[in-house]
């Protein structure tokens, strides 16, 4: 007998910490100065309830707004290069497609979704209070499980049907699209502060 391992879903993480192009402290500036003045983008947040701000559906050009974003495009585009490599992807068209602020204030949320006719999504942390969500993975099958009985508690990790990353600030984490996550409501007391991509 004998069991194979078919379709994995992988995860990239690494510490931005130390990094050439990452500054935390200083890009969180950054993203409440442009918060500050992104009047689309405060209203989009009200009218979907997202509790806090996002400038997904208001701005996409953070990296000629500051030259921060542009240095962590950079950054981002080395490692997105070495997760593409473990991925056997065809690295030559990749390129960031996309590039937002999410500050999700206490006890907001942001709901299981995906991101379609994307390759490698991605965040960044930058501020990550005490207390703060994890964001949740879900099993991609998890759909065509239909009548499949519930995991057992001491599945290990590639098993589990949900699996929960708890970044620290200067954490980066990278998946294939596909790929639904969820962050579920912010316990921590202040703001949790992040960067997510694309790249298509």
């Amino acid at each position: 007998m004998s069991i194979r391992t078919l379709f994995v879903t992988r995860l990239y993480e690494a510490s931005l910490v130390g990094q050439r192009g990452f500054d935390a402290a200083d890009l969180t500036l950054a993203a409440h100065a442009i918060a500050a003045e992104d009047l689309a983008g405060q209203r989009w947040a009200k009218d979907n309830a997202y509790g806090g701000y996002t400038s997904y559906a208001s701005l996409n050009d953070l990296v000629r707004r500051d030259s921060l974003f542009n240095e962590l495009r950079r950054l981002l585009d080395l490692h997105v290069l070495a997760f593409a490599k473990e991925l056997f992807l065809d690295t030559r068209k990749l390129k960031l497609d996309s590039l937002w602020i999410n500050i999700l204030k206490p006890g907001a949320a942001h709901s299981g979704h995906i991101h379609p006719g994307r390759v490698i999504s991605g965040t960044v942390y930058l501020a990550v209070p005490k207390g703060a969500s994890a964001i949740r993975f879900e099993d991609p099958r998890l759909g065509q499980m239909m009548a499949a009985p519930k995991r057992r508690a001491d599945a290990p990790e590639t098993d589990k049907t949900f699996v929960y990353v708890a970044p620290q600030t200067g954490t980066l984490l990278m998946w294939e699209s596909f790929l639904r996550h969820e962050v579920p409501a912010n316990g921590g007391r202040g703001e949790r502060i992040s960067l997510s991509f694309n790249y298509s």
